[in-house]
């Protein structure tokens, strides 16, 4: 698909990083499958993995981490 920010590249599925910060805690997701912009590098994540994103982001701050870093695994 065409890429919906910079409207110029097209998009392809790959693997990035995705970061979620809320108040102090920082969570970094590694490996996580997306539809990435070959021109500017923006990633599109599925409804279904944003939905485990969160609710894995949520536990994180629940138990109080500052920094955590987790692979994706689906």
């Amino acid at each position: 698909m065409t890429c919906l920010i910079c409207k110029q590249g097209e998009t392809s599925p790959g693997r990035t990083s995705v970061t979620m910060q809320r108040g102090t805690c920082t969570v970094i997701f590694k490996g996580v499958p997306a539809d990435i912009c070959e021109n500017c590098g923006e990633y599109f994540v599925e409804e279904s993995v944003t939905r485990e994103l969160l609710c894995r982001a949520e536990e994180a701050a629940r138990k109080g981490a500052e920094v955590e870093i987790l692979p994706y695994a689906a």
